[in-house]
């Protein structure tokens, strides 16, 4: 059997897309090679260096429950199970905003993939909308999303994580209850955004890693998500 990693993950870099509520990102230098060879008096070797300022939403990552359940668990102190196993994406490509994604969607979608949801699986929508509007301001904006009834679909199959290759598990532009983190709050379940690659892995079930850092009461963390296929 030969096994393929497929990266997950978007890039981050200064300047990188952030959700509008989360701190932007900042890459600033701490020391080059010279400056720390006059530093330590070294005339061999000398270590470069940079300061990272991003939000723990930056980029592809997963929540805390904390983030959006007060009281709820912080990112250090969930089952790292949360994170990683098997998995399966799904294709919601054809659902487009304004529509939400709603139980029937998800059912015909399974259905389509020849797979089943089991109980402690990871479910990643592939919408395609990282694919057609990332790099540009439309990546923000104008993005579908889980209704509450969708989510709660999900969450009452055993889904320990719930994963989408946009900004936010919500149809957000217009859903101000943030529906899908509300369910995740309920069944004290992480969603991961800011995927990519999605449709190396459309109608897959493979072997999904996303962990976060272990941030002391963090409310989320960029993670590095990767699937281990079958080729």
């Amino acid at each position: 059997m030969t096994l393929k990693l497929i990266d997950l993950s978007q890039e981050i870099y200064e300047g990188m897309s952030v959700f509008p509520m989360h701190q932007k990102t900042f890459i600033m230098r701490n020391m080059t090679y010279e400056e720390n060879m006059e530093m330590t008096g070294s005339t061999t070797l000398g270590f470069s260096a940079r300061n990272l300022l991003l939000s723990e939403h930056c980029g592809t990552h997963s929540d805390g429950v904390a983030e959006f359940k007060p009281g709820g668990p912080t990112i250090d102190k969930m089952p790292l199970e949360h994170f990683w196993g098997s998995a399966l994406c799904i294709d919601l490509s054809h659902v487009r905003y304004p529509a939400y994604i709603e139980p029937k969607d998800l059912e015909e979608a399974v259905r389509k993939s020849g797979q089943e949801i089991k109980k402690g699986d990871i479910i990643l929508l592939y919408t395609g909308h990282h694919n057609r509007t990332y790099g540009t301001k439309a990546f923000q904006t104008d993005y579908t999303g889980l209704s509450y009834e969708g989510a709660k679909w999900l969450a009452e199959r055993g889904v320990m994580n719930i994963g989408v290759d946009a900004p936010a598990i919500d149809q957000t532009p217009d859903d101000i209850n943030f529906s899908g983190h509300l369910v995740c709050g309920e069944y004290n379940i992480t969603n991961t955004e800011n995927l990519c690659n999605l449709d190396k892995v459309v109608n897959k079930r493979f072997l999904y890693i996303g962990l976060p850092l272990k941030i002391r009461d963090g409310s989320g963390s960029p993670i590095r998500s990767v699937a281990l296929v079958e080729e």
